[in-house]
């Protein structure tokens, strides 16, 4: 999937409209950014346009302030860090379009910055209003989209304004684009893919479009065990979606039928409370006591899971192996990280809690790419058709 990029436009002293990410988390003590990795993601995009004499003026969502200005969501304290990174002045309005915005642009010089209020303190963001979107791409003459965060959203910021400007994808755009792209289509193979996290619904989507492509799927994380009790087996007190068993079954009868190797956890960490110091041990999936909860994956689990991916040539990861907020039930989640981490392959992270948890294993510049969309990446590996994605042309 390729589309035209800010290479393919002359970008020298014009006002650029760049859609960002800065959807970070906020201390709510000191407004202060916990993490700025979606900042950090975006710098390449904004340092070639700084490069090219353009005037950058960037625009993003903070949080969900329901189409009303929120103190505590304003753009400011983004402005501040980036301006740190970028170690030059970041200009900031106090609205993302009208006479604030224009005021600030109209000062705004060729090389500089200007962070847009949060866009989402006006309701016709999330509703594409027209007038809205054509209001925001009045303060332009180009628009870049380095957003996959928000590509599944039809938002004015992200489609609305398409309408108005040329527009074209910024570099990490098209680096999500390329990764994500490249696994599902064209892989090195064998290509596998781990899926975790706690509810099959969340990802049952995924896992059948992915079953059509990959060579191997190792199943981890809470859903599990909706697919262990759909084997039969008891799982204690551990979430199980009973409306999704029949699709587990079938997930798992199609698997067989392709001779695609669909591995479930043989052992798991259970605990007899779902806290980080409850008592907890492993056991086999047979022995899952009544009244416990599945935490973790286990060792036996670890080695059968290590042993197929290090088969691969690609590995696509999305969803952790148990509760790694919880230190003890982190092992799962870690192991996979690190052995990823090893490869010699292309490693893909989905977005969301496993981005988080590479993160806080410090693995991220060990893996090939992780990507910065949660919902985004999670519906581009469904196959959906992303909105923001599609309302970018073609090369």
């Amino acid at each position: 999937m390729k589309k035209r990029t800010l290479r393919d436009i002359d970008v020298h002293g014009r006002r650029v409209l760049v859609r960002v990410d800065f959807n970070v988390p906020l201390n709510p003590s000191d407004s202060t950014i916990t993490d700025d990795s979606r900042i950090r993601a975006v710098i390449p995009t904004i340092q070639y346009l700084l490069d090219q004499k353009a005037k950058v003026i960037l625009c993003s969502h903070l949080g969900r302030p329901k189409g009303a200005p929120d103190d505590k969501l304003r753009m400011a304290p983004v402005g501040e860090h980036l301006c740190k990174i970028l170690g030059r002045p970041v200009l900031t309005t106090k609205d993302c379009i009208g006479e604030e915005a224009s005021k600030g642009i109209s000062s705004l010089k060729e090389g500089e910055v200007l962070l847009l209020e949060n866009l989402r303190f006006h309701p016709g963001e999330m509703s594409n209003d027209s007038e809205f979107a054509k209001a925001l791409a009045s303060l332009g003459e180009i628009y870049i989209n380095d957003a996959f965060g928000a590509a599944h959203r039809a938002h004015a910021s992200v489609v609305g304004v398409t309408q108005h400007l040329p527009a074209v994808a910024g570099l990490l755009m098209e680096k999500e684009l390329k990764f994500l792209s490249t696994a599902l289509n064209s892989p090195a193979r064998p290509l596998a893919a781990i899926i975790g996290g706690a509810k099959v619904s969340d990802k049952i989507a995924v896992m059948e479009h992915l079953l059509k492509r990959v060579d191997a799927l190792l199943i981890g994380g809470g859903m599990a065990a909706t697919f262990l009790k759909a084997q039969g087996k008891e799982v204690g007190c551990s979430l199980i979606e009973k409306d999704k068993i029949d699709a587990s079954i079938e997930l798992m009868d199609k698997a067989r039928e392709k001779g695609i190797p669909l591995l479930l956890p043989v052992d798991v960490v259970v605990a007899e409370d779902f806290r980080a110091d409850a008592p907890h041990k492993g056991v086999p999936v047979e022995q899952i006591p009544p009244n416990w909860y599945i935490m973790d994956i286990g060792e036996r689990t670890i080695t059968l899971f290590e042993k197929q991916l290090r088969e691969c040539k690609t590995v696509i990861w999305n969803g952790p192996m148990g509760v790694f907020e919880f230190q003890p039930f982190s092992r799962g989640t870690r192991s996979l990280g690190e052995t990823l981490a090893t490869l010699d392959a292309t490693t893909i992270v989905g977005g969301g809690s496993t981005a988080e948890a590479v993160r806080a294993l410090g693995l991220t510049d060990k893996m090939s790419h992780v990507s910065t969309g949660g919902g985004a990446s999670l519906e581009f590996l469904e196959g959906k058709v992303l909105p923001g994605v599609a309302a970018l042309p073609d090369v």
